[in-house]
């Protein structure tokens, strides 16, 4: 129902991974090539970008197509990033398309999307929202589905739960509701925690020029691949993809201690 990225590696421009990529959001938004869900993404965008101080992030959301805001190109061509997180939106039934509903969302150091869907909503949705007191609801600004598992997610995360470990428990807990799809994005600035839980994920690992033009080790973690470069490695469903830097982990989802079953980068 929606596309989203991650990025962590060496410092670029924030255009040369919203707007540069044939393949990227932009296109995501009006043409999605791997969308198995829904023909566009329209109802919104959002970037989270992390700048050279570190956290806390710094959000922009709009509640309009990316491709139709002319102050997008000028807003972020000064912008140099070494870890960003960015969606283009396509609204479930019966969520409002506003920027309140719009990722990334975020708290602290985190940043937080979801593509996916929790099935009749927000009938289905009680068992889950019944295991949150009203505060943490109330903390949202809206209730649709994606801020109902930020709400989980995060109240897990302010418990102390390791980052991993809380996705894990979210993806589990909400893919219990019959046609769940639950494919999460969390952004620590340091680590991506990315599921593939009912919907596309791809990674791509290796070699990223800064914008030096030196070249260093980075990932880009995405709904579907930028381009038609080599390098895009598909992460099957019902895995957990943890990434740094310099290395990427996939883990088979088996609740809130997934199991490690590949890794490139250095060990």
């Amino acid at each position: 129902m929606c596309r989203h990225f991650a990025y962590l590696g060496p410092t670029v421009p924030l255009e040369h991974l919203v707007l540069a990529p044939p393949a990227g959001l932009v296109r995501q938004s009006y043409a999605p090539r791997r969308q198995r869900h829904g023909l566009l993404n329209a109802d919104g965008f959002g970037l989270g970008w992390y700048s050279p101080g570190g956290p806390p992030p710094i959000r922009y959301r709009r509640a309009t197509p990316i491709w139709s805001d002319a102050n997008l190109p000028d807003l972020i061509r000064p912008v140099r990033t070494r870890a960003a997180l960015g969606a283009v939106r396509s609204a479930s039934p019966g969520n409002p398309v506003t920027e309140t509903a719009t990722a990334p969302f975020t708290a602290g150091r985190w940043l937080f999307s979801h593509n996916g869907v929790l099935p009749d909503w927000p009938v289905a949705a009680a068992e889950l929202a019944a295991e949150l007191p009203w505060s943490a609801i109330a903390r949202q600004q809206i209730l649709i589905d994606s801020t109902l598992l930020w709400a989980l997610l995060l109240r897990r995360l302010e418990a102390g739960v390791e980052e991993v470990a809380a996705v894990a428990e979210v993806t589990a807990r909400a893919r219990l509701l019959p046609g769940a799809r639950v494919n999460l994005l969390l952004h620590t600035g340091e680590l991506i925690v990315a599921t593939a839980a009912g919907d596309t994920l791809f990674y791509r690992h290796g070699e990223q020029p800064d914008s030096d033009g030196r070249v260093a080790s980075g990932v880009i973690v995405a709904s579907e691949p930028f381009d038609d470069a080599d390098g895009w490695v598909e992460v099957p469903d019902d895995h957990l993809l943890t990434a740094t830097a310099d290395q990427v982990r996939l883990h088979q989802l088996s609740g809130s201690a997934p199991e490690i079953v590949a890794a490139a980068g250095p060990r």
